[in-house]
């Protein structure tokens, strides 16, 4: 089975994590979709406030080469085990996912056009490109309501952390996007072009089905 890999990338509140939902509520179970933030390395050796100070917005934060590792199986149409993370403890969760191999994968992540091995293995490159103070505001708006964040700590992590690391590596690797997307989920004509694309990778995968 061919596998189509389209890699969604972008800054932190910059409408990717919408782009991808809406694309994944359209397709259902006929695409696979990953996420980079599942392989943040885990840290079960650090206390909660250790794991909490860590900067998890550099590269070395994900464990990008297992990530690599699974797509590259995936792509040969083999299943894989994907560890999931959880926020609200810092730290991977003790269960992982079974995913199968499908016609189309969207892997999305800040960090996925950063990596030279994973880039090689997507076939089509986005990124999603928002105003800073609007992902900002987005940011703190998910973090405290869904990952159980205080205000505080938010904006100190964006400030320390996040803001530097934007600038230094997600930033520059909107270069290596095929396309690049104003707004996110926001963009209809953007959006449309990618539907049309999965649209024609699954019946593209179908026919050859039949043959």
């Amino acid at each position: 089975m061919e596998v189509f890999v389209i890699g969604i990338a972008g800054g932190t509140g910059s409408g990717k994590s919408t782009l991808t939902r809406n694309i994944a509520e359209r397709f259902g179970d006929r695409i696979t979709v990953m996420r980079h933030d599942d392989y943040y390395k885990a840290h079960s050796d650090l206390t909660y406030e250790e794991r909490a100070a860590l900067n998890y917005d550099h590269p070395d934060a994900f464990d990008t080469s297992l990530l690599v590792r699974h797509l590259a199986a995936l792509k040969r149409g083999e299943s894989i085990e994907c560890p999931i993370y959880d926020y609200t403890i810092h730290n991977r969760a003790e269960n992982t996912r079974t995913v199968i191999p499908t016609p189309v994968i969207v892997l999305e992540g800040l960090l996925i056009l950063e990596d030279r091995a994973l880039r090689e293995l997507l076939d089509l490159k986005i990124y999603v490109d928002t105003d800073a103070d609007v992902r900002i505001l987005r940011r703190i708006v998910r973090d405290v309501k869904k990952r159980a964040r205080t205000l505080e700590s938010v904006v100190t992590q964006y400030l320390t952390t996040v803001k530097p690391m934007h600038e230094a590596f997600i930033e520059p690797s909107k270069k290596y996007a095929d396309i690049i997307i104003p707004e996110g989920g926001k963009n209809p004509v953007a959006y449309g072009m990618i539907i049309d694309r999965i649209e024609k990778q699954l019946k593209s995968h179908a026919m050859a089905g039949r043959s």
